[in-house]
Parts: C-alpha cells; sequence; structure tokens
C-alpha cells in the first residue's frame, strides 16, 4: 500500500495537469471562437449598414432623375366664361360670346414643359334643352398668348350635341323616371373638343394664357374642364407606363455604380502592395534603390583606394609591406562621405605625429 501510494498520486498529478491544460486550451479555444464571432458580427454590421448607405444613394439619385426628368403628365383646371347682357336684343339674353381666360401657370411655374408634346382637350357639360337642340353645330376658338401678349398659336374646332330622336328620348325618360326625379342623374351630354392634339410650348416664347371663346350667344353650358395630357415617348413612356420596372432597373444601376466607386475607392485607400507583396515582381522602385547602393559601394572603394595610395606615398617605399597592406585591405563600409572623410584625415594626422622626431 506504501508503494502504490506515490504512484496513485503521481497519476493524480499527471491527471490534474493533463485536464488543467485541456480546460486552458478548451479556454483559448472559446476566447478565439468568441473574438472570431465578434469580429464577424461587427463585419457584419459595417458591410449591411454599407448596402444600406449605398441603397438609400441609389433610391435618391433615381427619384432626383425622375422628378427632374419627368414632366407633369395631366393637367386640369376649370373654365369659367364671361359675356355681356346688358343688349336690348330680345332674341338672345346674351350679347357677346362666351370667353374664358385660363392661367397655364401653377405655383408661377409653366405647366407645360419644353419640348413635350400636348394634347389640350375641352370638356363642356350642356344640358338636352330645345335651344341647344336647335343650336345645331357652333365654333369653339382657342388662342394661346405669351407672357408680353404676343398671340403663340390658335385653333377652332366645331362640336354639337348627339343626336336623339323624339321616341327615343320619350323612352329614356319614361326608363329612368325614378332617377330623373330623384335628381341621381341628369338629361345632359358631355362633349369632348380636341383643342391641340399635338401641342408643343416654344422655350423662346412660352404659353402663360389660353382664351377660349364659344361663338355662339345661344349656346347653353352646364359647367366646362380643360384638361391637358401630355404624350410621352422613348424614355419616359418606359418610366410612366412601367414605374415599377423602371425604378428597379434605375435603382439596381445607381447600386451597382456606387458600389464599384466604393470598392475602387476603398482598395485605392487600403490595399498596400509594396507591404502585402512576398515574393512578387521586384518594383521599379526597389530597383532604382539597388543600383543606386551599388553606385554608392563602388565609389566607397574607390576612395579607400585613393586614400590608399596616398597614404603608401606619404610612407615611403621602405615602410609599405605585405603586413600593413594585409589590414589596411579596403572594405566596404556603409556610411556617409563626411563620416570616411574624417577618418581618413584623422589617420593622416596620426602617421604625421609618428613620423615627426
Amino acid at each position: 500500500m506504501a508503494q502504490e501510494s506515490p504512484v496513485a498520486s503521481q497519476a493524480d498529478r499527471e491527471l490534474s495537469v493533463l485536464i488543467g491544460r485541456t480546460c486552458l486550451t478548451l479556454r483559448e479555444l472559446i476566447v478565439t471562437m468568441m473574438s472570431n464571432a465578434r469580429k464577424r458580427v461587427l463585419q457584419g454590421c459595417v458591410a449591411l449598414s454599407v448596402i444600406l448607405l449605398l441603397l438609400w444613394l441609389a433610391t435618391f439619385l433615381y427619384g432626383s432623375f425622375y422628378y427632374a426628368y419627368m414632366p407633369r403628365a395631366a393637367f386640369s383646371t376649370p373654365v369659367h366664361y364671361y359675356y355681356r347682357t346688358d343688349c336690348e336684343s330680345p332674341s338672345s339674353f346674351l350679347c357677346s360670346y362666351p370667353v374664358a381666360n385660363v392661367s397655364l401657370m401653377r405655383n408661377k411655374k409653366h405647366v407645360l414643359t419644353f419640348g413635350q408634346a400636348y394634347q389640350i382637350s375641352l370638356q363642356l357639360e350642356m344640358p338636352e334643352s330645345p335651344t341647344n337642340q336647335e343650336l345645331g353645330m357652333f365654333m369653339i376658338k382657342t388662342t394661346c398668348f405669351s407672357r408680353d401678349g404676343g398671340r403663340i398659336v390658335s385653333s377652332a374646332r366645331s362640336s354639337m350635341l348627339r343626336y336623339r330622336s323624339d321616341l327615343l328620348r320619350t323612352l329614356g325618360t319614361l326608363l329612368f323616371f325614378p332617377a330623373f326625379v330623384s335628381g341621381a342623374i341628369e338629361q345632359k351630354q358631355i362633349l369632348e373638343v380636341d383643342l391641340f392634339p399635338d401641342y408643343t410650348d416654344d422655350p423662346y416664347s412660352p404659353s402663360v394664357t389660353a382664351v377660349i371663346e364659344i361663338l355662339s350667344n345661344k349656346v347653353q353650358i352646364y359647367s366646362s374642364q380643360l384638361f391637358v395630357h401630355a404624350h410621352f415617348t422613348g424614355i419616359r413612356y418606359l418610366l410612366f407606363y412601367f414605374p415599377v420596372s423602371s425604378a428597379l432597373v434605375g435603382v439596381s444601376s445607381n447600386f451597382i455604380f456606387l458600389s464599384v466607386v466604393f470598392v475602387l475607392s476603398y482598395m485605392r485607400v487600403g490595399w498596400k502592395p509594396d507591404e502585402l507583396r512576398a515574393d512578387g515582381p521586384v518594383s521599379a522602385r526597389e530597383r532604382n534603390a539597388n543600383n543606386t547602393d551599388q553606385e554608392d559601394e563602388k565609389d566607397i572603394s574607390a576612395a579607400e583606394t585613393n586614400n590608399l595610395t596616398g597614404t603608401a606615398e606619404l610612407l615611403g617605399p621602405l615602410q609599405i609591406t605585405p603586413t600593413n597592406l594585409s589590414w589596411e585591405r579596403p572594405h566596404l563600409h556603409f556610411g556617409n562621405g563626411t563620416e570616411l572623410q574624417s577618418r581618413y584625415t584623422l589617420g593622416h594626422v596620426e602617421m604625421n605625429e609618428s613620423e615627426a622626431p
């Protein structure tokens, strides 16, 4: 039992040491894994932040481009007519043609974009009254004026109510009698008059006002609206009629471009080829440095040879021995010219003092 006790204690110590080393190794492994995980999480957060920033910049650039490049697609404004009623003619209540002055400005900005084609139309809401039925065709004249009052373009279009026979009107009245009585619908027609099918504003003299005149003093109108619709072509057509696809393509293109710029900038700032190269080709700067070092070594060797020759001449032919030449053999010294000159000057002074009586 006494002999087994030391063996058992030594085995316990070895086991405890093994367990301790295992615990230390496990601890170092856990610390390394946590450090790597923390580093990966930090790198992931930075990468995600950069991606979100680039995506926001790409979206902002596309939105700015869309807002600056796309004109107003549609514009509408009510048309209010004015006329004279101070005449004495019993045949007509109106003494002049109905005229309306419509502004083509909104918030001190032009509604029409230069170079963009527009369709300008007039919508008339007219009752199916006997007066309008008897009126027949009537003319609508439209003239656009610039800021200084000059006439830019003018057009004249004709229009009239749709014809409906007396029998058809009677049947319609009987069929929709409850709706007519309750006021849900009215006996009226809506006319669309195409004033300018393809109008392009002049950038040197833009239109600011449109004057609409109905050439009839017997016409009856409930209300009127002026509509302006843009005819898009090319890129504007794709941006307007395919907004989602255009947005995806535009944002993706901006994101790719910004990503390439960011990666190139990061490589330009952070990548140092002189530090990262291990056994690559020697650069031109290193070749120049090596050539300079070799030239310096040649200059130093030549200077030492000249100094030895001068020293030999001063000592005379009898003091030159092979032994002296052996320890005076020139060596390569890496130093500046001032230190070499000082050393050789000191040697000359010592030799002169030794020769003096």
